[in-house]
């Protein structure tokens, strides 16, 4: 009645070999459009690994009030199963920058503003991301700012486009990139007192998180 003519090893070398295909492609992805941007082949490899590598690292500098927060405890009891809320209470949140997702972006963003001299460019495209993306971000209780991850790099390839075309791309990075970090962390740092999240990291959690992210669609788009 079920008849697979496949074994299961076999299965599962294709799901392997689907997945080493995905991860090439994605890399390859991140490949092109680091070498759009600007950044020489010879680097690429090397700042993706200190980029996977560093989205493990978070630098704390502050410590802010912590919150409460209300979460949901499953209770088996005799056969039955009972939803039961628990309030966590941290008396504070730290507040750290990740490296992956923060530091690296941010170093890459003022060299490429150097070296394909974008400084008044990328002030404007900064700022006009920066402004939209503090307006679409909002506090999740226990998790911290969220925002979502397509605005800013759409609206960050458009504008590129529009004031330098010839350089899109590299401006699209440097404005998705700083314009979400500072429109999504560091101009809601204010809210993050009383979220109950054990760690607000700016930058988040690196590798793809939004600052990354943000800056690699944005460079694709333009």
């Amino acid at each position: 009645m079920h008849y697979f003519p496949i074994t299961a090893a076999f299965v599962l070398l294709l799901l392997l070999l689907l997945v080493v295909a995905f991860v090439a492609i994605e890399i390859g992805v991140i490949e092109y459009a680091y070498e759009r941007i600007g950044i020489e082949r010879r680097y690429i490899f090397s700042l993706l690994l200190l980029s996977l590598l560093g989205s493990y690292i978070n630098i704390p500098i502050a410590e802010v009030p912590g919150g409460t927060r209300v979460e949901q405890e499953i209770v088996r009891f005799f056969g039955m199963s009972y939803v039961v809320p628990v309030i966590t209470h941290r008396p504070h949140t730290i507040v750290a920058i990740n490296v992956g997702g923060a530091v690296i972006p941010t170093l890459v963003s003022l060299y490429l503003t150097f070296k394909q001299h974008l400084f008044l460019r990328a002030v404007a495209a900064v700022a006009s991301v920066a402004v939209i993306t503090h307006f679409l971000a909002y506090p999740v209780r226990g998790v911290g700012i969220a925002v979502p991850i397509f605005v800013p790099p759409a609206v960050a390839a458009i504008v590129a486009v529009v004031l330098c075309r010839h350089r899109a791309p590299a401006l699209a990075y440097v404005r998705g990139s700083l314009g979400t970090l500072i429109g999504a962390d560091l101009l809601n740092l204010d809210k993050v007192a009383g979220l109950g999240a054990p760690v607000a990291s700016i930058g988040g959690a690196g590798t793809f998180d939004g600052v990354f992210l943000s800056g690699i669609l944005a460079a694709l788009l333009a």
